[in-house]
């Protein structure tokens, strides 16, 4: 009987088992399945919930998504059912999910996150496990004081004091805001409480005007980046994250910023992330997931190794630089 060959893909992060590292994030993927229609679940590694919320919400009025020349802009707003919604009418549906589900947390102060994360941990424990992680959305730029709580290392501290008590059975993390103008030191702060992992990053502030009307394109008026445009900088990030802080602590890294091609991911991998997430690239091709984890599979056994985490943190800062290889350049020609 012949065996079957491992999976060059299948990663444990912070102790939980993915068959691929393609997380779908959070806002990305709708509420938690709907996405199952166009794109087999089973395919990827894991889907991270929309952001939930104490409250139900609505979200800002329209227009609050543009598509843009390298990506697009998005001023949701957090719309989402509410936790109590949530819980009752959605989370049963994660039982027949065919991938590992992650809960996005959010909310606009500490008690908030504290009742989103307690509540949601306590139904992964009654459930056996349906949920099997909790991110903390403290990185959105859409809605009043978003971002407030991953902005300075005393703040995430302080939300972390009071949100990693109350989660016992699910892995916690959170998702840091690229916008931050310490990025590292949050993160290191964020790994001095405990978390098992780290989400680098988000959307960056952004806005659009309209040039005819002299209007702000969005209703919000500003909203956040993603896609293309957002990828070398979320990539410095990983990189500076991962070197100052994650690799000594043996914390794993997810990477979010513009992932539309295998090698933005294998970029990732090689800066430090042991997973990445997509998100703009499902507006464009939802099936985009798929493709991306066959380059991955052929890229590494191109690079001789047997798993993709041999990889994680091999980029090469000893060898000369130089012009790109004829390899690199016909795949970059090709995004």
């Amino acid at each position: 009987m012949l065996g079957t060959s491992p999976n060059p893909l299948s990663i444990n992060l912070a102790g939980i088992d993915l068959r691929n590292p393609v997380i779908l994030a959070a806002g990305t993927a709708g509420l938690l399945d709907e996405l199952r229609d166009v794109l087999d679940l089973g395919l990827i590694g894991a889907v991270t919930t929309k952001s939930i919320t104490p409250n139900p919400r609505e979200g800002n009025n329209a227009w609050r998504i543009l598509p843009l020349r390298a990506g697009m802009i998005n001023a949701i707003g957090l719309a989402n059912p509410g936790l109590d919604a949530f819980v009752e009418s959605h989370a049963p549906r994660a039982r027949a999910m065919p991938c590992k589900v992650f809960v996005s947390a959010a909310g606009f102060s500490i008690d908030d996150y504290v009742a989103v994360a307690a509540n949601i941990d306590a139904y992964a424990a009654d459930s056996g496990g349906v949920f099997t992680a909790i991110e903390l959305n403290v990185s959105c730029p859409n809605v009043h004081t978003g971002t407030e709580f991953g902005s300075t290392p005393a703040l995430i501290t302080e939300l972390l004091r009071a949100v990693r008590p109350v989660v016992k059975h699910c892995k916690l993390w959170p998702k840091l805001s690229p916008a931050t103008g310490d990025l590292v030191g949050v993160a290191g702060a964020a790994i001095s409480q405990g978390v098992d992992a780290l989400t680098i990053g988000n959307t960056m502030p952004a806005m659009l005007i309209d040039v005819e009307t002299r209007r702000p394109a969005l209703s919000n008026i500003t909203g956040g980046l993603s896609g293309p445009a957002l990828h070398p900088v979320a990539l410095k990030h990983v990189h500076d994250v991962y070197r100052k802080v994650a690799k000594g602590a043996n914390v794993p890294i997810i990477a979010a910023g513009g992932v539309m091609r295998w090698e933005d991911a294998a970029e990732f991998i090689l800066a430090g992330a042991s997973a990445f997430q997509m998100g703009t690239a499902l507006f464009a091709d939802p099936r985009s997931p798929i493709d991306v984890c066959k380059g991955l599979s052929a890229w590494v056994k191109r690079q001789g190794k047997s798993n993709i985490g041999e990889l994680v943190g091999a980029l090469d800062l000893d060898s000369p630089r130089g012009p790109a290889s004829d390899q690199t350049r016909k795949a970059s020609s090709e995004r």
